[in-house]
């Protein structure tokens, strides 16, 4: 069984063959297979930068890997921006004794969904650290975008906007926890780990009107909510039955007393949307694979108060707080 070696960090002969046999078999394209120190890119006068790192454990998933999630989850930041995705930047810091097999697998998973979306890998580096020193292996990226719309922004939410979401809540964070207690589900949870920027151009070849977009990871929907409540200086009503939440994540939270608006997503995006354009968005997001399940769960009833005001199925009124502290740490 072949394992990563210090040797394979130390820039000599063993670091080009692992780059050579591995990373550009999966990644390579005209610009990184040039191997400069710095790749020379085209991009529009105006571009979208995003960097993010990924710690996830396990490395291994249901629906995905910390390689797949590294694409999907930079190409997301950028989508959510209204920016096509273009160029990826790509760290590796590997443990010694990480299996060579394990590592081509988090790699071919990268390749396969930076080809989905079009986005190429055109920087890259990899470093070796003594075992123990990292677990198998964490993930750095940064991705540039080409800006195809303007003015999306967490500060332009106005009255009477549409809150939608693309599809149910929870998935990715509820999958990480289950698989970490080793817990079965009658119906299995599976991440949602998935590039959406074919989703999100759709809804932006529509012209509809969209204020503001975002991937609710690590602090799920709750947090995004309150991000938006507060820069927009707006409250937000939100209906608690129409927020859409698959039944084996909703048994998990209510077995360890999870809230599935705190999990994190990794495949789907909230929207804020002018109301006279909410139809057409919804209709539009349903049309494509990833937004079947897309909802309008709520709205922006004014402006003054910055909070979010859950409505339950009683009739009750509560605020639908952030999440606070950490309740699941390296969940991306």
């Amino acid at each position: 069984m072949r394992r990563i070696l210090l040797s394979h960090g130390s820039g000599g002969e063993e670091t080009q063959k692992l780059i050579k046999e591995l990373f550009l078999k999966y990644l390579g394209n005209e610009v990184l297979n040039r191997l400069e120190d710095a790749s020379i890119l085209r991009i529009s006068p105006e571009i979208a930068f995003t960097t993010d790192s990924f710690t996830v454990s396990p490395p291994f998933f249901r629906g995905g890997d910390i390689g797949k999630l590294a694409v999907a989850g930079t190409v997301n930041d950028l989508a959510v921006m209204g920016a096509r995705p273009l160029y990826l930047s790509v760290g590796f810091i590997i443990e010694e004794g990480l299996e060579l097999g394990d590592l081509e697998r988090i790699v071919k998973s990268m390749g396969e969904e930076a080809s989905k979306t079009g986005v190429k890998v055109v920087a890259g580096d990899t470093k070796v650290v003594p075992k123990g020193q990292v677990d198998k292996v964490f993930i750095n990226t940064s991705g540039i975008g080409e800006v195809v719309r303007k003015g999306l922004s967490a500060h332009n939410l106005r009255p009477g906007d549409a809150i939608i979401v693309s599809g149910t809540v929870g998935d990715h964070g509820a999958c990480i926890l289950a698989e970490r207690e080793g817990m079965e589900f009658e119906l299995p949870i599976e991440s949602d780990c998935r590039a959406l920027w074919g989703l999100v151009e759709k809804v932006l070849q529509t012209g509809a009107e969209v204020h503001a977009m975002r991937d609710p990871t690590r602090g799920g929907l709750s947090a995004v909510l309150n991000e938006w409540a507060e820069q927009s200086g707006v409250e937000i009503e939100v209906d608690e039955e129409k927020i859409p939440v698959k039944e084996s994540v909703q048994g998990l939270c209510e077995l360890l007393g999870f809230e599935p608006t705190h999990l994190a997503n990794e495949g789907m995006v909230v929207l804020a949307v002018a109301p006279e354009h909410a139809e057409l968005v919804l209709e539009t997001l349903r049309t494509h694979p990833y937004g079947r399940s897309a909802r309008a769960i709520g709205r922006v009833a004014g402006k003054g108060k910055a909070r979010v005001v859950l409505k339950t199925p009683y009739g009750a009124r509560r605020l639908m707080e952030a999440p606070s502290g950490e309740l699941l740490p390296r969940i991306c």
